[in-house]
């Protein structure tokens, strides 16, 4: 059975779209193009390749396949092989693939209440260092 990518998607931005301004979304969103401000979805974001997110992004789940330059807050945040993130990530679970480049900080989310969204000026607030090694690096041997 093939799984339905665009579940839960009420708004996909085009490649050749360039948006600036702050976006507020009920339900999920694809981003294959730019947006220039901030991102609020009460839904699943998904950041194609050809995608670019320069601000802040809050939603329950996202997938990050193109570039980020701004913080992260989500329950679930995967970012695939080919992602670019310059930010901080706040999450309840996090998947990062090899090949994926992550630069920034990342802190696992408290249990807060669902209504309770969490605010991305809040995400640098406590949040511990996270180094990412690659796998293509050889181990350190002491």
């Amino acid at each position: 059975m093939k799984k339905n990518n665009q579940k839960h998607v009420e708004t996909i931005i085009g490649e050749d779209a360039i948006i600036s301004g702050e976006i507020k979304l009920k339900g999920g969103a694809i981003i294959s193009g730019k947006i220039i401000g901030n991102v609020n979805i009460d839904g699943t974001i998904r950041i194609t390749r050809a995608g670019t997110v320069d601000g802040d992004i809050v939603a329950s789940e996202a997938t990050v396949g193109g570039i980020l330059n701004g913080n992260l807050s989500a329950d679930k945040v995967t970012l695939r092989t080919e992602s670019k993130v310059n930010g901080d990530i706040l999450y309840k679970q996090l998947m990062i693939e090899e090949g994926a480049n992550f630069e920034g900080r990342c802190d696992l989310a408290s249990n807060q209440k669902e209504e309770e969204p969490i605010a991305s000026d809040k995400l640098s607030e406590n949040i511990e260092e996270a180094s990412i090694i690659s796998s293509s690096q050889p181990p350190y041997n002491n």
